[in-house]
C-alpha cells in the first residue's frame, strides 16, 4: 500500500485546547483514499472520516504538499502512443476525451504535479497500459 501523511495540531473549537490531526492519502485495491482523524487533548472532541474518489479535500492535498512538496509524474519516453495514455487518463480520473486531450498534452510537454500518492496512482494505471512513467519527489 502506498500512503502518506501529515500531523497537524491546531486549536480546538469546542474548548480551546490542542486538536492533533492525522490527515493524510493512501491507494487501496487501486483507489485513491483519504481519511483524517481528530482527537482533542483537552476534552473528548474526536472523529474519524474516510473516503475515496477523485476529489479528496484541499485542505488534506495542501497540508500534504506542505509537509512533503509535490510530486511530478513524466514520461520516460515522451514519444509514447497517446492511446494508452488517454485510457489510463481516462479511467483514473473519469475525463471526457477532450479533457484527457488535454492532461495529456501537459503530461507529454512538462508533467503533471500532485501529491505523492495522487501521481504514484496515475502511474500505475499507465504503467499498466505498458506507458513509462516516473514519479519525482523533491526527496528523491
Amino acid at each position: 500500500m502506498i500512503s502518506q501523511g501529515v500531523k497537524i495540531t491546531t486549536q480546538c473549537v469546542g474548548c480551546d485546547g490542542v486538536l492533533i490531526l492525522d490527515t493524510g492519502q493512501s491507494i487501496e485495491g487501486g483507489r485513491l483514499w483519504w481519511g483524517t482523524e481528530g482527537a482533542c487533548q483537552c476534552c473528548p472532541a474526536a472523529w474519524c472520516e474516510q473516503d475515496f474518489g477523485d476529489a479528496t479535500p484541499e485542505g488534506i492535498r495542501q497540508a500534504l504538499l506542505a509537509e512533503h512538496g509535490p510530486a511530478r509524474l513524466r514520461l520516460t519516453a515522451p514519444e509514447a502512443s497517446g492511446v494508452p495514455v488517454l485510457r489510463a487518463l481516462r479511467e483514473v480520473h473519469g475525463l471526457s476525451l477532450a479533457q484527457a486531450r488535454s492532461l495529456a498534452d501537459e503530461l507529454k510537454t512538462t508533467s503533471l504535479v500532485g501529491t505523492f500518492v495522487e501521481m504514484e496512482l496515475l502511474a500505475a494505471r499507465l504503467r499498466h497500459h505498458c506507458v513509462g512513467v516516473t514519479v519525482e519527489t523533491s526527496s528523491g
